[in-house]
């Protein structure tokens, strides 16, 4: 069973960081993409950024130039460092994790991102 579990969110202000992480465990492949979505209250969910394996990354527009996702596969982990947070990014963030031969993603628990002005 795959389990991702997340940590890092909080309150804080606006022009603030934050630096989100998620550890996957269970039958991984070594292969794969893992990502961020985040969905805020009345919004639909959205992906915020991705990152494969091999290190190949991809953000939203709204994150770019402020956001950053990396990764450490030996720990199986995904980092989101989260600068000059806006309003804007309250959300609950998931991390996710997709085998790239499959279009199966597992879902961490979310973990809540409040930015306050």
């Amino acid at each position: 069973q795959v389990r991702l579990v997340e940590s890092g969110g909080g309150l804080v202000q606006a022009g603030g960081s934050l630096r989100l992480s998620c550890t996957a465990s269970g039958s991984i492949s070594s292969t794969n993409v893992m990502g961020w979505y985040r969905q805020a209250p009345g919004k639909q969910r959205e992906l915020v950024a991705t990152i494969t394996s091999g290190g190949t990354t991809s953000y939203t527009d709204s994150v770019k130039g402020r956001f950053t996702i990396s990764r450490d596969n030996a720990k199986n982990t995904v980092y989101l460092q989260m600068n000059s947070l806006k309003y804007g990014d309250t959300a609950v963030y998931y991390c996710t994790i997709r085998p790239t031969a499959t279009i199966t993603i597992y879902w961490g628990q979310g973990t809540q991102v409040t930015v306050s002005s």
